[in-house]
């Protein structure tokens, strides 16, 4: 037991938490991307709906995904939510109301 004491080379002094950086003493740590991506997708998602364009509603389902998942814990939830729901139901108008494959933009 003393050999396997004898052997580890940590030191336990210098072992210290990770404490991630205060995002309020500097701000160019936060991250604008979720924010970014959420009036995109919203964006998107009133251009498919009033203009019934299907890529553009299936664009705003992408950039909620992408803003969802870059989002962090603590903010607010109900304005992501909403803009996925929008996005979402951009999509389900569109095909409601044109059930043909989509067709390339170009």
């Amino acid at each position: 037991m003393t050999l396997n004491n004898m052997a580890d080379l940590r030191r336990p002094n210098k072992i210290f938490r990770y404490k991630p950086p205060n995002t309020e003493t500097n701000p160019t740590l936060e991250d604008p991307t979720p924010d970014y991506m959420n009036l995109l997708g919203m964006i998107f998602s009133m251009c498919g709906l009033m203009l019934k364009l299907k890529w553009c509603a299936w664009i705003a389902v992408y950039c909620s995904f992408i803003s969802f998942a870059n989002s962090r814990s603590s903010e607010d939830t109900k304005q992501m939510m909403s803009s996925f729901m929008l996005s979402i139901s951009a999509v389900v108008m569109s095909y409601l109301q044109n059930p043909q494959p989509m067709s390339p933009p170009w």
